[in-house]
């Protein structure tokens, strides 16, 4: 049985300590008024605000002194061409005209500033929106992943029974435990559906009833997109991982004990039926909880793409909780083989997703429909870091240190590719949801680290906790013998 290392222990408690003062502060912290994001802006600008005051006025100014040159020689034509009728109305004319003309002027002038000062208005308004967005999508972007990790586990753990693969089962405790995340993680997740469902922040735009009035596109979403039936296909699809992973988890341990193979022949069907649940689900759960961000924005390969990213998340969590445990002595059974097939699967889904990701990309960017390339343009020029970044660490780095097969069986080697994929993954995460979130006012601050903080420590006392609940060896599956005696 496995012991929970008190300063591992301690370490995940710290972590959500330190991670819960920072989401704290992230929302104290957030702009609450207009006046507010005009003082940051200035701020962060060094008068940026008066500045851009100061031009306004000066485009005014110009714009009226180009209004009277032009009227000036209007008068003048309007003059000459009555002057050899009548001198006198050509000389009362434009005194009249320049009269009647400075109130045109004057009134033009005032309409010009009452516009400009009402999109100005409407742009802080806007800005007020994205700051206070923040630290909710933060938030979102930390719990979404942590929460995805355990659901890629789970996918990885029911395509191993399904397929009657022999090389796994003494892995199943590792990716049960994994796994146990799921519950609360999806019980946080809900919550944040539900915030987002009664307006407590804007990171579905479609949720708000005065941006549908006026978007045509978003109003012939709303038999799909509307708050009641987002909610219920979310509680649908969560309720169905757990559920499999409630049954799935109780009858691996009921087989250890039992007389024959019939929990083993349970879960057989039981992964099958749930992988069919599965597919489907993940993909309209991908529309829903990252592509209904950008409501305007879709892609048919959006379902596979998300899945791919935490798929690989997933099993080189599987990679990582494994190696930890062996490093401490457990899982005697566990050998070089294993560890490298584990790479073979963060190698090979790395490449998967770094082919969806071209795809995706290209086909949209070379088409130039506007609607379609908004999205990328969008990350290029706001998300440059992130954006190119995300793509070294995806699939670059971890293709170039685990394409060679005996680098697959050196521990240091995959720890090092692992960090390297789940910091890109996540980045990747951050870059699906924050640039319709937030837009042009992001950066990496306290939000961001607290989120990842508390839900990383969160992660692992669960998962470490789960872990001393059951024997490590599923000692009792049929194929366990296959398992232990694995060479590759």
């Amino acid at each position: 049985m496995y012991t929970f290392s008190s300063k591992l222990k301690t370490f995940a408690f710290v972590l959500m300590a330190l991670g819960l003062v920072g989401i704290v502060f992230g929302f104290l912290t957030a702009p609450k008024t207009i006046e507010d994001v005009e003082k940051i802006l200035a701020d962060s600008h060094h008068g940026g605000h008066h500045t851009e005051a100061v031009a306004h006025e000066s485009h005014d100014e110009h714009a009226a002194t180009a209004a009277h040159h032009e009227e000036a020689k209007t008068e003048t034509v309007v003059a000459d061409s009555l002057k050899t009728e009548n001198d006198t109305v050509a000389a009362a004319a434009p005194v009249a005209a320049d009269h009647h003309d400075n109130h045109k002027v004057e009134a033009a002038h005032g309409h010009d500033h009452a516009d400009a000062h009402a999109e100005h208005q409407e742009h802080l308004e806007h800005v007020l929106h994205q700051l206070q967005n923040k630290p909710w999508a933060a938030l979102y972007v930390a719990c979404i992943f942590f929460m995805l990790i355990s659901v890629g586990v789970l996918a990885f753990y029911a395509i191993q029974w399904a397929a009657q693969a022999g090389w796994s089962p003494v892995l199943f405790r590792v990716m049960e435990g994994i796994t146990s995340y799921l519950l609360p993680g999806s019980i946080i997740f809900f919550i944040l559906l539900v915030a987002s469902g009664m307006h407590l922040n804007h990171l579905f735009v479609w949720m708000d009833p005065e941006v549908v009035k006026h978007d045509e596109l978003i109003q012939g979403k709303q038999g799909f997109l509307n708050v009641p039936f987002f909610l219920i296909r979310a509680a649908i699809f969560l309720a169905g991982w757990n559920l499999y992973r409630y049954f799935s988890r109780k009858n691996s341990l009921a087989q250890d004990n039992a007389n024959d193979d019939a929990f083993y022949k349970k879960n057989f069907k039981l992964a099958a039926g749930f992988l069919v649940f599965f597919i489907v689900t993940e993909s309209i759960a991908s529309w829903d909880w990252i592509m209904s961000v950008d409501p305007h924005w879709y892609s048919t390969l959006f379902g596979w793409y998300v899945f791919a990213s935490f798929f690989v998340s997933g099993i080189t969590t599987i990679a990582f909780v494994t190696l930890y445990l062996k490093s401490k002595g457990y899982l005697e059974h566990v050998n070089t083989s294993h560890i490298h097939d584990l790479a073979k699967f963060m190698f090979g889904i790395s490449i998967f997703w770094t082919y969806l990701w071209f795809s995706q990309f290209m086909l949209m960017w070379y088409s130039n429909i506007p609607e379609e390339v908004t999205y990328f343009i969008t990350r290029i020029e706001n998300y440059k870091l992130p954006f190119f970044g995300m793509l070294a660490l995806n699939f670059v780095f971890p293709v170039l240190i685990l394409v060679n097969t005996e680098f697959k069986r050196l521990s240091w080697v995959v720890v090092m590719a692992g960090l390297l994929i789940l910091t890109g993954h996540y980045i990747d995460f951050f870059n699906m949801i924050m640039p319709a979130t937030v837009g042009d006012q992001w950066f990496i601050g306290v939000s961001e680290i607290g989120s990842l903080m508390f839900f990383f420590g969160l992660f692992i006392f669960v998962v470490f906790t789960a872990l001393t609940k059951a024997p490590l060896l599923a000692k009792r599956n049929p194929l366990i013998e296959e398992s232990k005696h694995f060479h590759y």
